[in-house]
């Protein structure tokens, strides 16, 4: 599978879906698929929950990092996913912070251990990978604002600050 022409919306994913497609998905559905997330936020190491996601090589990240048609695709398929966890990001201020519905989507993510908690380590890596380490940084920030000891594990924060660096 060619990464870069996924991203550039032009070939889809192992299972015919388009990058286009995920933009449009609910929560719900967010949520109860998991063979996506690799696919909207590749890293360089293979994920060990999708063996047939495909991984950025050094070609492929100067190309996200290159190409603002690829930039614009990454940021759009991040609000989708801030839009998720109830955040929401303002571009131009490169800021991300809790949105109207932050409390009510808190509930299905924000408790220890929770699988998401691995999908925010893979956004915060890819951004910052892929030449947007300001809105990772920015969606780090907000992660610490309303993270507690009694939301988020020790070794979670690790995990996010790791990311980011």
């Amino acid at each position: 599978m060619n990464l870069v022409a996924f991203y550039q919306c032009q070939t889809p994913d192992n299972l015919g879906r388009r990058l286009s497609d995920y933009w449009t998905w609910n929560h719900d559905r967010l949520e109860e698929v998991h063979n996506f997330i690799q696919w909207m936020f590749p890293l360089m190491e293979p994920s060990n929950f999708n063996a047939s996601a495909p991984t950025l090589d050094a070609q492929s990240m100067a190309e996200f990092r290159n190409q603002p048609a690829i930039q614009q695709n990454l940021l759009k398929s991040l609000e989708v996913m801030l839009d998720f966890y109830g955040f929401t990001l303002d571009r131009v201020g490169k800021s991300v912070t809790p949105a109207a519905h932050f409390h009510e989507r808190a509930d299905n993510w924000l408790f220890p251990n929770d699988h998401n908690h691995l999908r925010i380590t893979r956004i915060l890596k890819c951004l910052t990978l892929c030449g947007l380490g300001d809105y990772a940084t920015a969606f780090h920030a907000a992660l610490l604002h309303v993270s507690t000891p009694t939301n988020v594990t020790t070794a979670t924060l690790r995990f996010w600050n790791d990311a980011v660096r």
